[in-house]
């Protein structure tokens, strides 16, 4: 049998597929924009140019949620074309014979950073990934933790702002609303920043280290923001460790620095007193490492 797992991380902005070894290594791997129809073709043409000749011991799929994951299902907000798409027994009619996992991204960026990244050695984390949205994963006594469908740890649907903006998500003054890279441009530009139209969270990010005040101050109130969302987590899960990645989170201490000063105000209780916050270190190959962690820890 052959040791290499394919990996699948299926995204509302791309698609990517690796084959992955034991241990936890990207052999070779392929990523696509996602379309905005028919996103099926795009999934089995990127799972082709990765596989090729390969066999595989397994596959792993890390998807945009919502998930379920007893049927095999998914429902990401931004591709409003898969509304309980079959995702899991569409791949594993391509790889008969072979067991096929399904979690949501969060959980697998989650899981791939505790197995080979920033989250090595800990046992209660969160993984988060700042970016368009804001996503989350759980990993409870070592393993990852979906809940009751797949979908615990979603920690940018967390509320901050109870009269806040409208989320996506159908609700309102989510951490997504506040911290989400888009929604930190508009939040600038609405109180005055001068940006040209393709102004994304990266220019945000290089005008505020020039000093500019309102894109400091965007950054500061989505450091709050995540913040506040990753005491509330700590406290109902009793977590040791945060892990951030995503677009967003490369701004480094623009974003960390109020996380932390804000987790000092939110974390009196003794047993958050240890609660660590750490960057992410696999970048875009953690949903990939830990949608491949799904199958190694399935076996």
């Amino acid at each position: 049998m052959t040791d290499l797992v394919l990996a699948l991380d299926f995204g509302g902005t791309k698609i990517a597929a690796a084959l992955v070894d034991p241990f936890g290594s990207v052999v070779r791997s392929s990523r696509v924009p996602t379309p905005s129809e028919n996103p099926w073709d795009a999934v089995v043409s990127v799972i082709s140019e990765v596989v090729q000749d390969a066999a595989v011991a397994g596959v792993g799929i890390g998807s945009a949620g919502p998930v379920d994951t007893t049927a095999g299902t998914v429902s990401p907000i931004n591709v409003p074309s898969w509304q309980e798409f079959p995702l899991r027994s569409s791949v594993a009619a391509l790889f008969p014979g072979v067991p096929v996992e399904l979690a949501g991204d969060g959980v697998c960026m989650a899981l791939g950073e505790h197995w080979r990244g920033a989250g090595q050695g800990s046992t209660f984390m969160i993984g988060l990934v700042v970016s368009t949205g804001v996503g989350g994963g759980l990993v409870l006594d070592g393993r990852p933790f979906g809940g009751r469908t797949g979908n615990a740890g979603h920690i940018g649907h967390i509320v901050v702002e109870p009269d806040g903006e409208p989320c996506t998500c159908g609700g309102r003054g989510c951490v997504e609303t506040v911290a989400g890279g888009p929604r930190m441009v508009a939040w600038a530009r609405r109180r005055g920043w001068q940006a040209p139209d393709h102004a994304d969270a990266a220019l945000l990010a290089a005008a505020a280290l020039s000093g500019e005040e309102i894109p400091l101050e965007a950054f500061d109130r989505a450091g709050q923001a995540v913040g506040m969302a990753i005491a509330g987590a700590a406290a109902v899960c009793d977590l040791e460790l945060a892990v951030i990645g995503g677009g967003v989170a490369q701004a480094g201490e623009l974003l960390f620095e109020p996380v932390r000063r804000t987790l000092k105000t939110h974390t009196g209780l003794s047993y958050l007193a240890g609660l660590e916050v750490r960057p992410a270190e696999l970048g875009g190959e953690a949903g990939l490492v830990g949608a491949a962690a799904l199958v190694r820890q399935s076996v």
